[in-house]
Formats: C-alpha cells, sequence, structure tokens
C-alpha cells in the first residue's frame, strides 16, 4: 500500500496537460517560423505546421509515456534504444505519406507535398524526441530532487522528535530517582540535606538546559557524572566501593549530551541496593584522539532485578535507540552479564559534530 501511495503521488505531480501545453505551444512557434519563407506566417503555414507538428505529437507521447516509463526508467536500455530508433524511422516515413497521400483529402483547396528529404526529417524527429526526453528526465529529476529534500527534512525533524521525547523519559527518571535521595535525608534528618539540595539543583540545571544542544564537551559530562555519583553517596554509604577512573586527552570531545548518565544510574538502582557488604561499581572512560571507550560494572543479582523488571531495562533501552540515531555504524554497544556482575561496554569510533 505505501508503494503504491508513493507511485501515485509521482504520477500526479506530472500535469500531463500544462506540460503538453506548454511544449506543443512553444513547439508550434518553433516550425511555423522555421517553416515560413517570410517573418508573416500565411494560413497555409499555419495549417502545413499543424499537420507537420501532428505527425511528431504521436511519436513524442509514445517515447514520454511508454518508452520512458516501461523500458529507460526500468533500466532496459538496450530495448529502449531499439524502440527509441525504430520509432523515429516508422513515423519519419508516416510523415513522408501523409503529406504525399492524405493531407490533400483533409485540405483539398491546399496542394502539399513533403517538403524534406528522409535524412531532414530524421533528423527533426530526432531532435524532437530526444530534446523532450532531457525535458521530461530533467523535470523528474527537479521534482525526485525536491523530493529527498523534503524527505530528508521530515526524517530530520522526526529523529529531533524521538530525541526529544527519548530525554523527556530520561529527565523525569533521573528526577524520581533524586527525590528519592533528598527524601531519605530528609527523613534521617541529616545535615547533608541542604548540600544535597543544592547539588541536586546544580545537576538539574545542566540536565535541563546545558544538555539541551546537539553536543557536549566530555568534560563537562564528565563533571555531571561525578556530581550525581556524590550526590549518590548521600544515600549510600558505600563510597569506598565505587570507583571512577578516567582518562581523558581532549576536555573538548564532543560527545551527545545524556548518553552515560542513564547507564550509572541504572548501576545504583541495581547495583547499589539489598546486600551492601557484596555490591560495587567500577567506571572507567577513557579518550584518545576519536576514540571514546566507556566501561562500568556493577553487582548484580537476577532476583533483585527481577522485582522491577517494568522500569530496569528503560535506560538501557533509551541508550541503545538514541545511539542507532547519533550514532549510526560509528559505536559498539555491549552488554554482559554473569551471576554476579552487569557490565556494559560503550565505544564510539569518530568525534561527529
Amino acid at each position: 500500500m505505501k508503494n503504491s501511495k508513493s507511485q501515485s503521488v509521482d504520477r500526479n505531480n506530472h500535469n500531463p496537460l500544462i506540460f503538453n501545453g506548454i511544449l506543443w505551444l512553444c513547439s508550434f512557434i518553433m516550425l511555423l517560423f522555421a517553416f515560413s519563407e517570410n517573418s508573416n506566417p500565411k494560413k497555409i503555414d499555419f495549417i502545413y505546421t499543424s499537420s507537420f507538428l501532428a505527425t511528431i505529437i504521436i511519436p513524442v507521447l509514445l517515447n514520454l509515456y511508454i518508452l520512458i516509463p516501461y523500458l529507460l526508467k526500468k533500466e532496459k536500455y538496450l530495448f529502449f534504444v531499439i524502440a527509441f530508433i525504430s520509432t523515429i524511422i516508422v513515423f519519419t516515413q508516416l510523415n513522408i505519406w501523409f503529406f504525399d497521400y492524405f493531407i490533400d483529402f483533409i485540405f483539398p483547396d491546399y496542394y502539399f507535398i513533403s517538403y524534406h528529404s528522409s535524412t531532414k526529417l530524421i533528423t527533426i524527429f530526432g531532435v524532437f524526441l530526444i530534446g523532450t526526453t532531457f525535458i521530461k528526465l530533467s523535470e523528474d529529476w527537479i521534482y525526485f530532487n525536491s523530493l529527498e529534500n523534503k524527505k530528508l527534512k521530515f526524517e530530520n525533524q522526526q529523529i529531533q522528535t524521538q530525541l526529544s521525547a527519548l530525554r523527556s523519559q530520561i529527565n523525569p527518571h533521573f528526577l524520581f530517582n533524586s527525590l528519592n535521595v533528598i527524601f531519605a535525608l530528609a527523613l534521617e534528618k541529616k545535615k547533608e540535606t541542604t548540600k544535597a539540595i543544592v547539588q541536586l539543583s546544580d545537576i538539574l540545571r545542566y540536565v535541563i538546559y546545558d544538555s539541551n544542544t546537539e553536543r557536549v564537551s566530555l568534560k563537562n559530562e564528565i563533571i555531571l557524572l561525578k556530581n550525581y555519583i556524590e550526590f549518590q553517596k548521600f544515600r549510600h554509604q558505600v563510597s569506598d566501593k565505587i570507583k571512577f577512573t578516567y582518562n581523558i586527552t581532549d576536555d573538548n570531545f564532543l560527545i551527545y549530551p545524556m548518553l552515560l548518565l542513564p547507564l550509572i544510574e541504572n548501576s545504583f538502582k541495581h547495583g547499589i541496593k539489598g546486600d551492601i557488604e557484596n555490591t560495587f561499581i567500577n567506571l572507567n572512560i577513557t579518550q584518545n584522539n576519536h576514540e571514546f571507550n566507556f566501561f562500568i560494572e556493577n553487582n548484580y543479582t537476577e532476583n533483585l532485578l527481577n522485582g522491577d523488571k517494568e522500569h530496569s531495562g528503560l535506560g538501557i533501552e533509551n541508550i541503545q535507540k538514541n545511539l542507532e540515531i547519533v550514532y549510526p555504524e560509528t559505536h559498539l554497544f555491549e552488554i554482559t552479564k554473569t551471576e554476579t556482575r552487569f557490565m556494559v561496554s560503550l565505544n564510539l569510533f569518530a568525534n561527529e559534530n
């Protein structure tokens, strides 16, 4: 159904009445002055030109609406060339017969003959068929080029809409988890509550405003991750079991915003949970030239993860969707699970702007 609709749109774009009206009006004027002996055409010149043009219209229409769409555009080039040449030869001969034997029956008050040699007629017919072929192909090229540009703009709008939708899923998820931290501190009336609120404000400012661009520097993303990790430590008293190391050669290396935070959220949500004695998070980031590597692992317990199946895959799913859009064919995303560990590895092979 989709292909049929597309083909219908393509056909409707070419208006035969307008196209042929302009084509044959211009052709008539051109031939009229070419066949006239002086600059003031007479009635007989109009009749002769109209009759001559009538013998050209049929092969041109045959070429435009049968040979081109059914042979040339379907890449049947040999058949097209044979049919094209045959059309010129056949209708050239028909033109001669028309003026030698039939036109006198239509206009008995005038005397007409075929004034042109076979070679000249073949040249005239060939010029018309070749010229109209190029005109039609040029019209199709302009239309399809315009259609392709519209398609690219539409696809870009769809991508931006999809990315916005994915970010809108991330932000509430992050805010929900963060408010849980504030709530836990407030319940215990800890003095760190005020500091945590200020820190959360800085994080949210980055998430909502500073990350609202196509790319951000890796330096700023690392600051966000460090702030987030420090913020989570207010809730989880396991500072010595959270390790974050990084080796960056270019602080201005550009990366898609909010690409890494959901993975760290996921580790805190499902790693720092349950048995504190066995919990851990190891995070490592490296960047060199145009290659970026991210690795994170945390403790993993199947039973704990099963208790939150509805939301456990949200961050991972968003990451995968984002990568397919903003890093097509330039990334490697792997998830590895063992009985006790959950590991995610992300490699970006180009710093795209």
